[in-house]
C-alpha cells in the first residue's frame, strides 16, 4: 500500500522536487514561483531583484561592522547593550550608504550626496528604533536559554533581518526613487 507522500508524488511528480534539491536550488525555485504571484511580478524585475541582493550583499557586509563593534563595546568597554546597539548601528549605517551608493545604486552619484545621505541617514533612524525593539524583545526571549555573548548576538542578526526589509522598501522609494 502506498503511503500518501508516494500517491501526492505519484500523481503530481515536483511535489516533493524541492525536498530533493540543494538550498540554492531551493532558494531559486522559491524566487521563480513567487514571481509568478500576480503582486509580485507587476512589482519586481530582474534589475530590481539584483539590486535586492546587491543591498543584502552591501547589508551583510554593514552586519560585520555592526557585530564586530557591538561586540567590542560589549565585551570589551562594558558599554550597555541598547548604546552599544545605537553606535554600532550607526557606524554600519555610514559604511552601508557609501557601499550602496557606489555599487548598488551607481547611477545615484549623479545626484548631490547632501540630500541623498540625510534621506539615507532619516531612513536608518527609523530603522534603528526598529533594530532596537526587536534586539531587545528577541534578546529578552532567549538570554536565559541561550549564553552570553551568542544570544545578544543570534538576537540582533534577528533585528539586522528584519531591518532589511524596511531599509531597502524605504530606501528604494525615497533615497533612491526613479533610479
Amino acid at each position: 500500500m502506498m503511503k500518501n507522500t508516494e500517491m501526492m508524488e505519484s500523481r503530481n511528480g515536483s511535489f516533493l522536487r524541492p525536498l530533493r534539491l540543494g538550498l540554492e536550488q531551493s532558494i531559486a525555485l522559491l524566487v521563480r514561483w513567487s514571481l509568478r504571484l500576480p503582486l509580485i511580478k507587476d512589482y519586481v524585475t530582474s534589475k530590481e531583484l539584483t539590486r535586492f541582493f546587491r543591498f543584502a550583499t552591501v547589508g551583510a557586509v554593514g552586519m560585520v561592522v555592526d557585530l564586530s563593534i557591538l561586540n567590542s563595546l560589549v565585551k570589551l568597554t562594558g558599554w550597555p547593550l541598547l548604546y552599544a546597539n545605537s553606535v554600532s548601528f550607526s557606524t554600519a549605517v555610514l559604511s552601508n550608504f557609501t557601499w550602496n551608493r557606489l555599487w548598488t545604486f551607481p547611477e545615484s552619484r549623479d545626484r548631490p550626496i547632501r540630500t541623498q545621505l540625510p534621506q539615507f541617514a532619516l531612513v536608518n533612524v527609523i530603522g534603528l528604533v526598529i533594530n532596537n525593539i526587536v534586539l531587545l524583545t528577541a534578546y529578552h526571549f532567549v538570554r536565559t536559554w541561550i549564553p552570553d555573548p551568542w544570544n545578544y548576538n543570534l538576537s540582533k542578526m534577528f533585528a539586522i533581518g528584519v531591518v532589511l526589509f524596511w531599509n531597502f522598501g524605504a530606501n528604494r522609494v525615497w533615497t533612491y526613487r526613479g533610479l
